[in-house]
């Protein structure tokens, strides 16, 4: 597994959000959290922010799509640019035409998990998706603290892609830092969503190598 580090720009600052996508050249991806005051309490941002976003960074955008009309607003962020567009699995009513509909707009399909919600029932989606998210954190803010109770899952997510085979990655949100990235990684994930560890940085490009060579050397 090749870790990757995805920064969030939920951390960020919104008024410059151009000079803060520059300040991490480093990382893999750039985490971008859509939140619709429905699916979760929050409002955050959307597709005509994506879309200015995709034209003032070269980083990848990963949309992570907290909303409550997934299947009708995803392939939409897959043509704004999106390099990876998430749904969740607690929203979505037709998974199956959704993720299919975001990779034939070249886009990477994820799918996420709630802190709550079993991966065992959609271990027959695996076949539809690039990438499992399995949120560390009840979704709608920054900031909280990383819950535990998910490392088991993480566990089990990564058997269930062993034993399919493919090449799913199996991404982590919510309280990834320097305190919790190592035993994420130790239970099978290759991508991490962090926010605050970067933005809250001096220095957000170091923290990302920092947080890198953290999970690598926890993979071994």
């Amino acid at each position: 597994m090749a870790v990757q580090i995805s920064p969030s720009i939920l951390s960020a600052d919104f008024a410059r959000l151009a000079d803060e996508a520059a300040a991490v050249p480093n990382a893999d991806w750039l985490h971008v959290d859509v939140m619709d005051y429905h699916f979760v309490p929050n409002l955050t941002l959307g597709l005509p922010v994506v879309e200015s976003l995709h034209k003032a960074t070269s980083l990848p955008l990963d949309c992570h799509l907290m909303i409550a009309d997934p299947d009708r607003w995803a392939p939409a962020y897959a043509e704004a640019g999106a390099g990876s567009v998430t749904i969740h699995a607690e929203a979505t009513r037709a998974p199956v035409r959704t993720l299919r509909q975001i990779r034939s707009l070249g886009a990477r399909a994820a799918l996420a998990l709630n802190p709550g919600t079993a991966v065992e029932p959609y271990e027959g989606l695996l076949g539809e998706v690039d990438m499992l998210l399995l949120m560390t954190v009840e979704p709608g803010f920054g900031g909280q603290k990383f819950l535990d109770m998910v490392l088991p899952k993480i566990r089990t997510a990564r058997s269930l892609v062993r034993r399919h085979g493919g090449q799913v990655w199996i991404q982590v949100d919510g309280g990834v830092d320097t305190t919790t990235i190592e035993r994420c990684a130790e239970a099978g994930a290759d991508v991490f969503v962090a926010g605050s560890a970067v933005y809250g940085a001096d220095d957000p490009a170091a923290a990302v190598d920092a947080l890198r060579a953290q999970a690598a050397a926890a993979t071994g």
